[in-house]
């Protein structure tokens, strides 16, 4: 890693290869690349024998959760008449499309055609599945190299476990480009724009690190006057009656995900640590959703952060509703003006700039209708099995597959 002084920062331009007028590519034209774990619902939001609909970049995905309580994830169209699979029924560990009972096991192969018989033409093998797993309380697809899947590891998350914080999750649509997210938490220079929320705070980059992947700035906070959010305080470890403390806070860009720990003047560990994701919705990579991880340590006196969650809850929203604001205004200038003219001078931006395109994979046009074609186009094998019985009501020539 490469480690930069607060001096170094202030004191000259940026290295070459992070010049943003060198011909780099279009940063807001570059994707995520799929090759990792993404979240892509809130686990509650499965409920057993019950689909949710969800996507990743374009692909829409369905997901179901089985009588096992097992979740799968598969391409959302049956393969028959294209019809949305969240439309379905979950019956057992299969899901059944809504229209002519098409229905899939979880790794997405077609196991049943009801009134299909033997002289019938022989359908597709399927639609994609999507390795899953569940996970701090998110559900996880692999939406690249299935074969990458079982190397790659979920992101960590320790303090999520830890008897001594309390978790808030996030969950929220926002109309940007994942990159305005990275770049929105890592640089603290925009708290002007929390002003009425956190008074006036002074940030000061006590310097950064880079890597290939990474990206990792610690800043000095200092409270300078203007009316605090009482919230703040409680966040900053000060308790219910608040304070006046100088935080530091660390904020990392590990690619794809980020992190931030702020630890109060004089402590030895974090009162509070942000886990998140910022998960493309559309094929063009405009729309992000952003699921967040706030773990807050608890509190000396017993049950003082259960009374004052709400107020927590309505604090960090009222923050992340200007942070919102201000990158959908951000990517509303790059649509209009049909490229990217940022002129951005602070070097650490221009750093997790070269990481994001260095990690990310160029925007392709939209892909067939499986993102597997060898395993969803090709025809069902001659040596199809033929097992169990029909469902009721339909021909006693039904075929299984």
């Amino acid at each position: 890693m490469t480690e930069i002084d607060a001096d170094d920062v202030g004191s000259g331009r940026p290295p070459e290869r992070h010049n943003p007028l060198s011909g780099t590519v279009d940063l807001r034209r570059v994707g995520v690349n799929p090759d990792f774990w993404y979240p892509v619902a809130l686990s509650g939001d499965v409920r057993t024998l019950r689909v949710a609909a969800t996507s990743f970049a374009g692909e829409r995905i369905a997901l179901y959760r089985g009588v096992s309580g097992a979740v799968h994830a598969l391409e959302d169209r049956c393969a028959h008449r294209q019809v949305p699979l969240s439309m379905g029924v979950v019956e057992g560990e299969t899901l059944r499309c809504c229209y002519h009972a098409w229905a899939y096991r979880g790794d997405g192969r077609i196991s049943q055609i009801p009134y299909l018989s033997k002289g019938d033409g022989r359908p597709p093998r399927g639609v994609r599945g999507y390795p899953v797993r569940e996970a701090y309380g998110l559900v996880f697809i692999f939406p690249g190299d299935p074969e990458k899947a079982e190397a790659t590891a979920l992101p960590e998350v320790p303090a999520l476990g830890s008897a001594r914080c309390k978790t808030m999750t996030f969950s929220r649509t926002v109309r940007c480009h994942y990159s305005f997210m990275h770049e929105n938490l890592l640089d603290m220079n925009h708290q002007f724009l929390h002003r009425g929320v956190l008074g006036r705070l002074r940030p000061q980059l006590l310097g950064y690190r880079t890597g290939p992947a990474s990206v990792e700035a610690r800043y000095l906070f200092t409270h300078t006057g203007g009316k605090q959010n009482r919230v703040a305080g409680l966040l900053a470890g000060e308790g219910l009656r608040g304070g006046s403390s100088r935080d530091v806070m660390t904020i990392r860009t590990q690619y794809p995900y980020q992190t931030l720990d702020l630890i109060p003047e004089g402590a030895d560990h974090p009162a509070f640590r942000l886990w998140a994701a910022y998960v493309p919705e559309d094929a063009e990579q405009r729309t992000c959703h952003a699921y967040g991880l706030l773990m807050m340590e608890k509190p000396r006196i017993p049950g003082a952060l259960q009374l004052a969650w709400p107020l927590i809850r309505r604090f960090t929203e009222r923050v992340f509703a200007e942070d919102r604001m201000a990158v959908e205004a951000e990517q509303r200038a790059w649509e209009e003006q049909g490229e990217d003219r940022n002129h951005e001078v602070f070097p650490l931006i221009l750093n997790v700039r070269e990481v994001l395109r260095a990690n990310g994979v160029p925007l392709r046009p939209r892909a067939a209708a499986c993102g597997i074609p060898q395993a969803c186009d090709s025809m069902a094998p001659e040596s199809l099995v033929r097992e169990g019985p029909a469902p009721a009501g339909t021909s006693p020539t039904t075929s299984q597959y």
